[in-house]
């Protein structure tokens, strides 16, 4: 039996490593070419400390209280040359992956299909040349260079991990390098590179209640987190509020209405902002949180949209002292790299 690890890097970086049954995380990184850091091995210096954020393992007690103390363990502090992964696990590393002589992973594909959603956003769905090598953490995103130019765009998975294809809400922007090639050039079988997966925005394990906050192609990683959700199942109450500008940008409502139908305690609702939409509910997603979704305060939220919804939705949170147990987001914009924050 094995486990698959994965290592997150404080520069953003996200590879993935296979542990072997008893095997310890550091021993398995260093087998497949990652050097984390590490002076003693024995438990005795604390180089090795990283957090592990999810996942089952057994430290043992051959290490100094000095390199590991009882608080930072109930923390989640970890030494990878002590910890036995007993299932899958997500840790953070924290150092910068140069520094443990590896770095981003690149993996080439070909395009399947590309389709217009609305006027504003299109979906891109990629076949992989290797689909073994599509590993990343739902929420992530990876970065695809522009078939005919040295420049990149960076977009969140809509997929889950271990898919097929990779697919992509890519949002239309007038005059874009990347929504120029897809509107006017791109054919199937062309050639992609990408460069990933890298982000801190990603799903960490559900402990409690969810709430969801989308803008326009901000939908797009929380669709990978849903996936994965319905998948391995999840009794937590999820809500979703999703946001866009006009009612005719609004994409994927059926997606949405097959988990409401699956997930036994999902829901979610749409917000338009046009003050001219005859859409039931008007305005921002800040206007639309009522308390029942937010679990006064036992919930962790995830928001991704563009900045300023991402400064709106925080100003809000200021203004009404309100606190989540935890808070996830992520700002894009056109030709930006995503800024990922998390307030514990």
């Amino acid at each position: 039996m094995s486990y698959t690890i994965a290592l997150n890097f404080e520069d953003g970086v996200s590879r993935f490593i296979t542990c072997k049954s008893g095997e310890t995380v550091l021993d398995a990184a260093y087998r497949q070419k990652i050097n984390l850091p590490m002076d003693c091995s024995d438990g005795v210096c604390g180089t090795c400390k990283g957090h592990c954020e999810q996942g089952a393992f057994d430290l043992g007690d051959d290490y100094l209280e000095e390199a590991l103390s009882d608080e930072e363990r109930a923390e989640g502090k970890v030494l990878t040359c002590q910890m036995v992964p007993s299932s899958d696990c997500v840790i953070q590393v924290p150092v910068a992956s140069s520094l443990c002589k590896t770095r981003v992973g690149e993996l080439k594909g070909k395009v399947a299909m590309v389709e217009p959603l609305s006027e504003d956003s299109i979906e891109l769905i990629v076949d992989l040349d290797d689909e073994t090598e599509l590993t990343f953490l739902p929420g992530q995103y990876i970065n695809i260079q522009v078939p005919g130019s040295e420049e990149t765009r960076s977009y969140s998975f809509s997929s889950r991990p271990g898919d097929k294809r990779a697919s992509f809400l890519i949002r239309n922007v007038p005059e874009g390098l990347m929504s120029g090639y897809l509107t006017g050039t791109a054919k199937p079988d062309d050639s992609l590179t990408m460069t990933g997966p890298l982000g801190s925005f990603y799903l960490r394990e559900v402990k409690r209640p969810l709430l969801m906050l989308a803008g326009g192609t901000g939908l797009a990683p929380l669709l990978s987190m849903l996936k994965l959700l319905d998948e391995k199942g999840c009794d937590q109450p999820v809500h979703v509020i999703y946001g866009v500008s006009r009612d005719d940008h609004l994409v994927k409502l059926d997606e949405l209405d097959t988990y409401a139908q699956q997930l036994p305690h999902f829901s979610y609702t749409t917000v338009v902002a046009d003050e001219a939409s005859q859409h039931p509910r008007k305005g921002y997603v800040t206007h639309h949180m009522d308390a029942d979704v937010l679990h006064g305060g036992d919930v962790d939220v995830y928001l991704c949209g563009p900045p300023p919804m991402v400064d709106a939705v925080l100003k809000y949170f200021r203004e009404q002292d309100f606190t989540p147990a935890s808070f996830h987001y992520e700002k894009f914009a056109p030709s930006l790299t995503p800024a990922s924050e998390e307030v514990a």
